[in-house]
């Protein structure tokens, strides 16, 4: 994962889902009240200025609009061709409450302390300008492209709030009452006249002018922020990057698959490499399968192939062990329909299987960095990249396939070429951990697989046993551990043992894995893989195997299935076969242009919106001087 990627992952982390639409209106009618009480002026209101009148009038004069907003944005917006749900109308409308209390309270304090003619009527209107142009920011983001469709839902707590003030004018509730409905602007433009700031009255039609003069102002801003955030994805990708924010947010807050919708537009087709690793027992019934499509578990939780381990296991029969393959996030799934189809080939892989009954050693080599523990059984051989103690994150797809040819080179009909997954710091130090072509990596990769290759292929083979053991584990998405748990898969024969550990998770804490092997005294040899499965990433864009879970609790787990592995071995034959299929994945440097398009859009998006607010800001002081002139 590069920095882009990271930083773009991260944003997970402040999204969450919408809270239930009762809950909304709740607080929107509690906090009506509360203003009421304490900011709103009640001694015309009937005679009432006791705290009650005032919770009253603000839950007539502020809650109520909230509450025509909360429940008519979603069914207005549905019959325009929108999909906001009651909680996120609900949600939005209580949000533009606390802007227009803000402003209120903010208002009332100028009053208080420079006594200035209507302020707080003035920049109420302000505030119901603001709240649609903030409105149709967010409708545009998650339901509409077209600013005019939008400004309808976008609307609607504006106008409300807007008809109920102009109906109710007379009761002096955010001016002084004069019984003649009209309000009252200092004019600045004129200048003090005997020392007295001449005033000047503007009926209420001019109030309502003015505030649809401020909210077109504010809208066009909001347009226009779009328009130039969004041009930089049109020209280069063809695509709007509000339809990626928006399947992006559907998919934290709501559970949505809209995001495929995108990946799918912008996907380009490529051949995988599936290969399948099968153990039977003496009667032909499948014990244990080592699943590889040579294909990432990305993006990110259940969208495109980021539950694929978990796929593949439900999808298996036997003990179903679904390491990682040398690919990076250019070869995440588009979608999650495409699960499916590799699920189908790994079936007709199963079936080209040949059983070898005999199988070699598991034999270490190292080059450079690049480490890695191979075992042959019958012509073909399971290799397992580390690159141990250092930092690694994904291993390029052509990287891979050049580290296959070497290890067919020597002799194997089929590799198997797993990336270990298991030692990584994230991008702290600036080092990305990407195994790229022409990196020094790379090339101590394809040596180590070429000598473990014909090291391999002269050993000696004889009959093997197979012991497996798997635990779901105590430990949560949130701690990193995804559904497979910890599954184990211990290799037996006279002059040694093997275990094989998967846990289901994204990468390892730097030194972990090395501990878990320097504290083994129950095999011969041992390596750790994890799945790099990205459903345990909406909630961190690391929340790796260690960096939330106990190492010691994690290591004692570990060694008490390697027991059970042990004891449950039994005579096992075995075979490898690989086919090949098309699928649709993010294609060659999607990934990252991607991640530099939305930080790109966030970053310049935010100061962007500082000076669209300063500009409308400015514009609206003018039109009230203007106005008031």
């Amino acid at each position: 994962m590069t920095t882009s990627q990271r930083n773009l992952s991260d944003l997970s982390r402040y999204m969450f889902k919408s809270p239930n639409w009762q809950i909304s209106v709740f607080f929107s009618l509690a906090l009506a009240a509360v203003v009421g009480a304490s900011a709103l002026n009640t001694t015309d209101f009937n005679g009432l200025s006791s705290v009650a009148g005032g919770m009253i009038l603000g839950v007539f004069f502020i809650g109520i609009p909230t509450l025509l907003s909360s429940f008519f944005t979603t069914p207005i917006d549905r019959i325009i061709g929108g999909k906001i749900t009651y909680n996120r109308s609900s949600l939005l409308a209580l949000v533009c409450e606390i802007i227009v209390v803000v402003c209120l309270l903010f208002a009332n304090v100028l009053d208080i302390l420079f006594n200035i003619e209507s302020i707080v009527y003035i920049i109420l209107l302000a505030s119901l300008a603001m709240i649609f142009a903030f409105r149709l920011a967010i409708v545009m983001a998650i339901s509409h492209r077209n600013p005019i469709i939008a400004s309808i839902p976008a609307s609607i707590q504006t106008v409300t709030s807007a008809i109920i003030y102009g109906l109710f004018h007379d009761y002096g509730i955010f001016h002084d009452a004069t019984g003649s409905g009209k309000l009252y602007f200092q004019s600045y433009a004129a200048g003090p006249k005997n020392g007295i700031t001449e005033i000047i009255s503007v009926g209420i039609h001019g109030d309502i002018l003015l505030l649809v003069g401020m909210s077109v102002v504010y809208a066009l801003g909001v347009w226009g922020l779009i328009v130039i955030i969004d041009r930089p994805w049109r020209k280069t990708l063809g695509v709007s990057g509000f339809d990626f924010i928006r399947g992006f947010i559907d998919y934290i807050a709501e559970d949505s698959k809209g995001l495929e919708d995108f990946f799918e537009s912008i996907g380009e087709s490529a051949v995988i490499p599936v290969t399948v690793l099968s153990y039977r027992d003496l009667e032909g019934k499948q014990k244990a399968c080592f699943s590889l499509p040579m294909l990432h578990p990305g993006p990110m939780g259940t969208i495109g192939g980021g539950n694929l381990p978990e796929s593949l296991a439900i999808g298996t029969e036997g003990m179903a062990f679904t390491p990682h393959a040398t690919a990076g996030h250019d070869f995440n799934l588009t979608t999650a329909r495409e699960v499916g189809s590799i699920i189908s080939v790994v079936k007709r892989a199963l079936d080209d299987v040949k059983l070898y009954g005999k199988a070699s050693r598991s034999v270490r080599e190292k080059v450079g960095e690049a480490e890695i523990v191979g075992q042959m059984f019958g012509d073909s051989a399971m290799l397992i990249i580390t690159y141990s103690p250092g930092c690694a994150d994904d291993i390029d797809y052509a990287v891979g396939l050049s580290a296959m040819a070497e290890a067919r080179g020597q002799g194997l009909k089929n590799v198997m070429l797993i990336d270990a997954h298991n030692c990584n710091n994230g991008t702290a130090g600036g080092e990305l951990g990407h195994i790229t072509p022409g990196s020094q990596r790379s090339f101590d990769l394809f040596e180590a697989a070429k000598k473990i290759s014909k090291k391999l292929v002269q050993e000696d083979q004889c009959s093997f046993e197979l012991g497996v053991a798997w635990d779901k584990t105590k430990w949560e998405i949130i701690e990193g551990m995804g559904p497979l748990g910890i599954r184990v898969a211990v290799i037996k024969m006279d002059s040694q043992e093997t275990a094989y550990v998967q846990i289901d998770g994204n990468n390892m804490d730097p030194g972990l894995r090395d501990r878990i092997i320097e504290e083994n005294e129950l095999v011969d040899e041992m390596e750790i893989i994890t799945t790099d499965t990205h459903i345990v990433n909406t909630i961190d864009a690391v929340n790796q195997i260690g960096q939330r879970i106990p190492h010691n609790e994690l290591i004692e787990k570990i060694q008490e299935l390697i027991k059970e592995a042990k004891e449950d071995c039994e005579p096992i034959s075995a075979g490898m076969a690989s086919r090949r299929t098309t699928v649709t994945v993010f294609g060659n440097d999607m990934t990252e242009t991607l991640a530099s398009h939305a930080n790109a859009m966030i970053s310049m998006g935010g100061a962007l919106a500082a000076a669209m607010v300063i500009a409308t800001i400015s514009i609206s002081i003018l039109m009230f001087l203007f106005a008031a002139a």
